[in-house]
């Protein structure tokens, strides 16, 4: 089977409107207590408190990257998706830090240099926009 590129085929930066950061609610903290509310509404409501309303945070019940405790991901339509791991409750400034780069990015990917520290060691997966993933079969 050949490889196939699979690069974004993005070439201008997107608003922040078009990027969405997908925190886990159901997440705990490092001592994986059942305390409510969990740490990862706690990392929500510090991601939407940090975008002053200017990129949209949403939750979801399990990203199942539970190993790697708090998580969230960071999306934007016909681009590469991010999962990140081994954030705190109080990470939502750098979440909203890589949204905005991810925005500004022409190559559908969050660039590496001036990405938040926890967003460089805490990357799970880099997913392939979907697109690009119907276009293989």
């Amino acid at each position: 089977m050949e490889a196939k590129d699979v690069s974004s085929t993005v070439s201008e930066p997107a608003g922040l409107s078009a990027v969405t950061v997908v925190v886990c609610a159901t997440c705990r903290d490092e001592s994986g207590s059942d305390d409510h509310p969990r740490a990862g509404m706690e990392l929500a409501a510090d991601a939407n408190a940090a975008s002053g309303g200017k990129v949209r945070v949403t939750t979801v019940d399990c990203l199942g990257n539970c190993s790697r405790r708090l998580s969230a991901a960071i999306l934007r339509d016909g681009c590469w998706n991010y999962v990140f791991g081994d954030l705190k409750p109080d990470s939502g400034s750098d979440l909203i830090e890589g949204a905005k780069l991810f925005a500004g990015s022409t190559d559908g990917r969050i660039p590496w240099r001036g990405r938040p520290e926890s967003l460089k060691r805490g990357l799970v997966a880099r997913i392939p926009p979907l697109p690009i993933l119907k276009d293989m079969a």
